[in-house]
């Protein structure tokens, strides 16, 4: 793989707990399934993450890790990933999507560490995505990619701004134009990669691979 300068990666992710997790898709799931699928995701996103091999990765969990709904599942994703990886764990905390991304992010950020914070509902969120953002990290100050709902899969940051995550409709169809638009008034330079597609409702289920 060609050379790509170090960003930490946050992976912003829920306890895959049966009726605390992937709510949505319970009515075609179940409350058992769902949570399969949350765990599914996360454990692929996780890999992703690591395959990247773009320095360290940090799973921001919800609860706190220590919490008795991760213990099930912390053994198979400490096997994740090459031999002699490793994996950092923090409490998200309480507030918003958007306390939770800007109090993650802000200390790396003031310390002169790039982010790409993500979460775990797009399973075609590839390594080579997370590269290509990281890239792109060298030459702008912001790099988001959207998803097709509206929201965004990732974003890229290189310096910490609070407007970027206060006041935000989280969930809602018009969080990636609000960010952009946001980004534009701080005059940063952004590149924006291809929109792809998360799973967050029963009709997405279609998108998975068997």
């Amino acid at each position: 793989m060609p050379a790509v300068s170090q960003v930490r990666i946050l992976i912003f992710a829920k306890a895959p707990a049966p009726g605390r997790v992937k709510t949505r898709p319970i009515p075609a799931l179940g409350a058992e399934g769902a949570a399969r699928l949350a765990g599914r995701l996360l454990s692929h996103a996780l890999k992703q993450a690591l395959a990247a091999d773009l320095g360290p990765v940090e799973i921001c969990a919800s609860p706190a890790p220590e919490h008795p709904d991760w213990q099930p599942w912390l053994p198979a994703l400490r096997e994740l990933g090459p031999r002699g990886s490793s994996v950092a764990w923090s409490d998200q905390g309480e507030g918003d999507l958007g306390a939770c991304l800007a109090r993650s992010a802000r200390g790396y950020l003031d310390a002169g560490e790039p982010v790409l914070l993500m979460g775990t509902d797009c399973p075609a969120l590839s390594y080579q995505h997370l590269r290509q953002a990281a890239t792109m990290l060298d030459q702008h100050q912001a790099a988001l990619i959207p998803a097709r709902d509206g929201g965004y899969v990732l974003l890229g940051l290189r310096t910490f701004h609070p407007s970027l995550f206060t006041a935000m409709p989280w969930s809602s169809p018009d969080v990636t134009n609000l960010t952009l638009e946001r980004l534009g008034h701080l005059n940063w330079r952004v590149w924006v990669g291809e929109a792809l597609a998360d799973i967050d409702v029963p009709t997405d289920l279609d998108l998975l691979s068997p």
